[in-house]
């Protein structure tokens, strides 16, 4: 059974950071694209980073330069780094699993709530 766990949200002060984690399990790690999306009230969900089993990465414009996304294989974990937060980060901040090679992300964490007060 694959499991997506993710980690770290919390309330921030505009300007700060937070890290955030996905760890997973009942999947053979390396052999995924990994990926953070988000979802703000009364909005779609959203593209926020992946990367792939060998670390290459790739961003949505607008966290570009202020989040950044790796891993770790040996401890099949995720993590974002998010930096210069704006009240607009504010969302339900998913992480998602895709087999490499594939089209669609084929699981899903529960969500971690990351709050940016202004």
């Amino acid at each position: 059974q694959v499991q997506l766990v993710e980690s770290g949200g919390g309330l921030v002060q505009a300007g700060g950071s937070l890290s955030l984690s996905c760890a997973a399990s009942g999947l053979t790690f390396t052999s995924y694209t990994m990926g953070w999306f988000r979802q703000a009230p009364g909005k779609e969900r959203e593209f926020v980073a992946f990367i792939s089993w060998r670390a290459t990465t790739y961003y949505a414009d607008s966290v570009k330069g202020r989040f950044t996304i790796s891993r770790n294989n040996a401890k099949n974990t995720m993590y974002l780094q998010m930096n210069s937060l704006k009240p607009e980060d504010t969302a339900l901040y998913y992480c998602a699993a895709k087999l490499a090679g594939g089209n669609k992300y084929d699981f899903w964490g529960q969500g971690t709530q990351v709050t940016v007060s202004s």
